[in-house]
């Protein structure tokens, strides 16, 4: 089968360390540790497991971090290499599997679960807190935290990947393919939105308007009793969608701390030699982007005692505000199994969740704009994921069944 597949390669990652966030266009270029390649599938040999085609895969940002190089080491200990990535995967069971039939078109929950890799349920798997198994590196398979990091899974960026019955959630009749897409993303937003513990008529800043940011407002103003919802955005249609989706107001990265501060009473300090900050300021802030200037944006605008969510990757930044205002700093990855009540009601999975957003109105639209790419026009795709934001594309992903 045709695949691309990421290799271990020191000189290509050091190369994309150096010089990746100033020449973005290495990622798809000399030092991009990927290559199309053919592969043998990946072999179904275990109770459970299923062999599936990927009809539609993703391009995350964790993804492009990862050929970058600029993810952190801390996460070497959680991959096989050499593996296909792609983890955000429409794809149609070629195999029957359990109570589902060949055919049925599925998106999957990538974190291998202790479930997925047939040892007994951690103390997190048995309390439904599925993303934060920690058993992700024994079992049946090779070490990876999720479906798109692990050499025997196969991911999504193949023609053909394998996955676990505990993974697949079944795509609701009459839906798009690119709507489907959406959904993995979706139930990472609405973690983050749960996990941010918004009380009613908070005030939240979200640092960031691409799909993290974008989905992270739609879901806290459809799960949460958030109040004045302000997102950050560099460019004029992410203005437009953030509006859309739920935000109470949008403003630019630099105009970001006045805008609190004005409307929170709040006083802005300017130290020596650093970023200026404020005495006062939201409820709540997410950092939906991971990058140094966008977490310490979001520890200078939060009032003392309040809380900062990490939803994307984070970079090293300066945690003085951290410490010297006591800030509540909370960890949102991937999605969970059982997440808390929503509106009065409980036992309702992200998943689950991500499917009622998915089938609004606005995300229904925002679906049509999704751009897929044939594998063997990979340095394309990934050229266009890295400049989503000035290109006004929310979601990059690959079609492994084109050629065009």
């Amino acid at each position: 089968m045709l695949a691309l597949e990421m290799f271990r390669s020191l000189p290509r990652t050091v190369a994309g360390k150096a010089m990746g966030s100033r020449m973005p266009g290495i990622l798809s270029g000399f030092a991009a540790p990927l290559r199309l390649m053919t592969i043998d599938p990946p072999v179904v040999d275990r109770p459970g497991w299923a062999r599936l085609r990927s009809r539609l895969s993703g391009i995350c940002g964790s993804d492009l971090g990862a050929l970058s190089g600029s993810t952190s080491l801390y996460f070497s200990a959680v991959v096989s290499l050499p593996f296909v990535p792609g983890h955000e995967v429409v794809a149609e069971l070629l195999d029957d599997c359990e109570d589902l039939p060949a055919g049925t078109r599925v998106v999957l929950d990538p974190v291998l679960t202790c479930a997925a890799r047939g040892v007994e349920a951690c103390e997190n798997c048995s309390a439904g807190r599925t993303n934060v198994c920690s058993r992700i590196t024994v079992g049946d398979l090779a070490p990876g935290l999720q479906t798109g990091f692990c050499r025997d899974t196969g991911g999504g960026w193949g023609q053909q990947l394998t996955a676990h019955r505990s993974q697949m959630h079944v795509v609701p009749e009459g839906w798009s393919d690119e709507q489907a897409l959406l959904m993995e993303p979706l139930s990472c937003a609405v973690h983050t939105a749960l996990r941010a513990g918004v009380r009613d008529g908070d005030r939240v800043l979200v640092s960031g308007a691409g799909s993290v940011g974008l989905f992270a407002t739609l879901a806290l103003r459809q799960l949460t009793g958030a109040g004045q919802i302000t997102v950050v955005a560099k460019h004029p249609h992410q203005r437009e969608l953030a509006l859309e989706l739920g935000a109470t107001e949008v403003v630019s990265p630099s105009e970001t701390l006045r805008r609190v501060r004005r409307e929170t009473g709040a006083f802005q300090l300017k130290p020596e030699f650093s970023a200026p900050y404020l005495l006062g300021g939201v409820d709540v802030a997410v950092d939906a982007v991971g990058s140094k200037s966008s977490l310490e944006t979001a520890l200078g605008a939060t009032r003392a005692g309040g809380r900062v969510v990490l939803s994307g990757m984070p970079a090293a930044a300066d945690l003085s505000a951290a410490w010297f205002r006591e800030l509540e700093l909370v960890g949102t990855y991937a999605s969970s199994r059982h997440e808390p009540p929503v509106h009065g009601q409980s036992g309702k999975g992200a998943f689950e969740l991500a499917a009622e957003l998915a089938a609004l109105e606005p995300v229904v639209q925002l679906s049509k704009s999704v751009v897929s790419y044939p594998l063997h026009r990979w340095r394309e795709a990934l050229d266009h994921a890295h400049a989503a934001g000035r290109l006004g594309t929310v979601k990059v992903a690959f079609d492994p069944r084109s050629s065009q």
